[in-house]
């Protein structure tokens, strides 16, 4: 009878690798999305300088330039992209372009799904990791299974990784914190018990 439930607790556990403590890539930069804010400064030229979000179809809309795409450039693109519409009304223009308000394109968010005390989408900032994401969400609910939770890496074909949040949070066992990467889907499944 003891072979039956160690064949059975075993059969409980997670098949998917351990998630690599390290994932951050030091190449990293942060591409405009639907929901982020810009502003936009044009030297010499204050009324042409403003703040505006990113519409959700990724154009903004400013003094001179309307429809321009921003989704998936980084602020310094859209900068020249900008000085390129102001070039017809305006000689040498120089813009710079400040993202004020994060949310990123959907491919980059972080998201958490069951048992997570508020789960939800998260921006992706550098060097975030698993920990940062369970304050975010306010943690686990009573009926999670922390340690059988998954991230699903979609930078890596959707490859799965094992990670022990339930150590990590509960237990403060920071052997179980590990970072994130851009798309990660943090998946929280309910307990048997």
């Amino acid at each position: 009878m003891p072979v039956l439930a160690v064949g059975v607790l075993a059969g409980c556990a997670s098949s998917f690798p351990p998630a690599p403590p390290s994932a951050a890539d030091a190449d990293y930069n942060y591409v405009i999305g639907p929901g982020d804010t810009v502003s936009i400064n044009v030297w010499r030229n204050p009324e042409l300088s403003t703040s505006v979000p990113v519409r959700p179809d990724g154009k903004i809309t400013a003094p001179l330039v309307e429809d321009l795409p921003a989704m998936g450039k980084d602020s310094t693109t859209l900068a020249r992209d900008i000085e390129q519409h102001l070039a017809k009304y305006i000689r040498d223009p120089v813009v710079t372009v400040i993202v004020t308000g994060f949310v990123g394109p959907y491919s980059e968010q972080i998201r958490v799904i069951g048992e997570a005390g508020n789960p939800q989408t998260l921006p992706y900032k550098q060097k975030m990791t698993l920990l940062d994401v369970m304050i975010a969400v306010g943690g686990l609910t009573d009926f999670a299974d922390g340690n059988a939770a998954t991230i699903l890496r979609t930078a890596e074909g959707n490859k799965q990784y094992s990670v022990r949040i339930r150590d990590l949070v509960k237990r403060g066992d920071v052997s179980a914190n590990v970072e994130m990467r851009p798309g990660d889907v943090l998946i929280i499944p309910q307990s048997w018990f």
